[in-house]
């Protein structure tokens, strides 16, 4: 099917072609892309926006001696295929496959494991300084970053040191004004002049006042000026920054067309593009739940603002930037910023909902404690894809969240059990707590399909009892709840377990515990976090500080990363489904 990628292992491979025939493989690269994708799934957009910038650097680049480091990883399916894993690529984000970003595990030409945006250029940066120390004078080090990535803070803090650093780092800047969302901000307008304005390139140019040596705009999918460009940087000492224009999704109509979908479509038709569609659940999405409810909460509640820090499709805050764009503030990449810009907001009497993924908010760790938790100020950080998430792997399960955030002083830690339970907890922060609160919930639907119900205030701090029995009680949090009671349910004999869900991690509530451990001599604990320092810890805290010698089992996420599989998969792997508990539960 393929006349020269067919041919190819690795860069050597690629090395022997004449330039000529670059823009023929640039081509069965994309086709393969797509026809793997088209029916495994995966992120689409990205790759096939590099596909010729990929081929060029492998082609000029001595790879894996010269590093190369590419930002989130979304991208860089061509660089799997064209390093080895081609004949593995169709077992991409499956249960024992190759993972769907960059890896050092995985092989030697990923050069550094990524998955987070805009670390690129500090681990590029590292690597260059240390070829300095070790006398590899010659080595090159190159960073591929987009435009969304490259306005994150970290990035300009690492530009900020590689200007002055005198390493021999490229800074490749792919543009295509799209990270999952449109690009956001200042950074992105400048960008957009930059493209039309050449006179802007040459004189008012922000990377050259770093001290960078800059090169471009220059046209991303034109393999002969890549190369010739590429081939005279790397004559050129000290940091450098090339501007590459890109059109994600490049090839494939649709994903054109339509870029936020595309970056990631599921499965679809290889040959028209289109999308094939899955049969429509009858149940809602939490992130749905979650910006449906917001919008009803907002109409009423004229001091509700929204934040997200780049995801305002993924989190469904676009329902309320429909509605109320003033009100509803997409960041960029800047997690740290989101986080601090609502506690700044909180002070002036406005009440921010701040979106932002479980394994995103870890970046903004400093902001949670310092400026909002310090100063008490209430705050509703709503975690999205919190626990198990699939595919995206160890990068993106939300499994920390209830660990670190447990710790923290004036903080509440909330995790509905159901979506009218979110429902109801979004509806209650906005009624003038005074503490700020985490509402954390998985990626995917729920379980009912009438959920807009009336709203009912929930009591801070307090659990409920889902099933009666005077033997066995099992504490769980959130929506593992699900897997508890269709364990239960598989028991030969459940009369005496018992089952509550704690609703909260931070307060627990001290009057149910007290009545389960006096009645039940041996409690589980089921969480879809880590079992180190989670919500199993707090419980056995509790028992020590009131010298309860209960039998106490906590079940979770065990003490290393989860890789990459469906959740259904990962649960049974790891001992969280239903028939997995129910064995568990049964050898009491």
């Amino acid at each position: 099917m393929y006349s020269l990628l067919d041919h190819i292992s690795n860069p050597k491979d690629l090395r022997k072609l004449n330039p000529t025939q670059l823009p023929v493989l640039a081509k069965e690269l994309r086709e393969f892309i797509i026809d793997v994708v088209a029916t495994k799934e995966g992120h689409l957009g990205a790759s096939l926006g590099v596909v010729e910038l990929t081929i060029a650097l492998h082609y000029l680049f001595d790879t894996p001696n010269d590093l190369l480091v590419w930002d989130v990883g979304h991208q860089a399916y061509g660089h799997k295929i064209l390093t080895g894993r081609k004949t593995v690529f169709h077992t991409n984000r499956q249960l024992n496959g190759i993972a769907g970003f960059p890896s050092r595990k995985e092989s030697h030409f990923d050069t550094f494991g990524v998955g987070h945006s805009s670390t690129s250029i500090s681990a590029a940066l590292g690597m260059a300084i240390a070829s300095n120390l070790k006398g590899e004078t010659a080595k090159q080090h190159i960073a591929v970053i987009g435009d969304a990535s490259l306005a994150s803070g970290m990035a300009f803090e690492a530009l900020n040191h590689a200007g002055v650093s005198k390493a021999n780092l490229l800074i490749i800047l792919n543009d295509n004004a799209i990270g999952i969302d449109p690009s956001v901000g200042a950074l992105k307008e400048y960008l957009t002049r930059v493209k039309t304005d050449r006179k802007l390139a040459a004189q008012n140019n922000i990377i050259k006042a770093l001290n960078f040596d800059y090169s471009g705009p220059i046209d991303g999918h034109n393999l002969p000026k890549l190369l010739t460009e590429l081939e005279r940087l790397k004559g050129v000492k000290g940091p450098k920054f090339l501007h590459v224009i890109t059109t994600k999704g490049k090839g494939l109509q649709q994903a054109e067309q339509d870029q936020v979908t595309y970056h990631a479509p599921g499965k679809f038709d290889k040959m028209s593009g289109e999308r094939i569609q899955k049969a429509a659940s009858l149940y809602t999405k939490y992130q749905d739940v979650f910006g449906k409810t917001i919008v009803e909460l907002a109409a009423k509640n004229k001091n509700i603002v929204g934040i997200t820090p780049a995801m305002l499709t993924g989190s469904s805050l676009k329902f309320m930037f429909e509605k109320f764009p003033k009100r509803t503030f997409d960041v960029g990449i800047a997690e740290q910023h989101a986080v601090t810009l609502a506690a700044g907001m909180a002070t002036q009497g406005l009440i921010p909902y701040c979106n932002i993924y479980s394994t995103f908010l870890q970046r903004a760790y400093d902001q949670v404690i310092h400026d909002v938790a310090l100063q008490n100020l209430p705050v509703i950080f709503c975690l999205d894809r919190a626990g198990l998430v699939g595919e995206d792997g160890a990068t993106h399960h939300g499994v920390f969240d209830l660990t670190y955030l447990r710790s923290i002083p004036n903080l509440i830690v909330f995790a509905p059990r159901t979506e009218i339970e979110l429902r109801n907890i979004l509806y209650t922060a906005q009624l003038g707590l005074k503490n700020p609160i985490a509402i954390r919930y998985p990626r995917g639907t729920g379980t009912i399909i009438n959920w807009q119900k009336p709203f009912e205030k929930i009591e801070i701090g307090k659990g409920v009892q889902l099933k009666t029995g005077h033997e066995i009680a099992i504490l769980s949090v959130g929506t593992i709840a699900k897997n508890v009671s269709e364990a239960i349910h598989l028991l030969k004999d459940s009369t005496g377990t018992a089952h509550f869900d704690m609703r909260f991690i931070k307060p627990l509530d001290a009057a149910l515990l007290h009545h389960i451990f006096k009645r039940h001599k041996t409690i589980f604990t089921v969480e879809d976090g880590t079992i180190k320092g989670g919500f199993g810890s707090a419980i056995l805290e509790f028992a020590s500080e009131h010298n309860y010698q209960n039998n106490i089992k906590i079940i979770g996420i065990p003490d290393n990363f989860v890789a990459h599989g469906s959740i259904s998969e990962l649960q049974n792997k790891i001992g969280l489904s239903p028939s997995n508990l129910a064995n568990l539960f049964s050898k009491t």
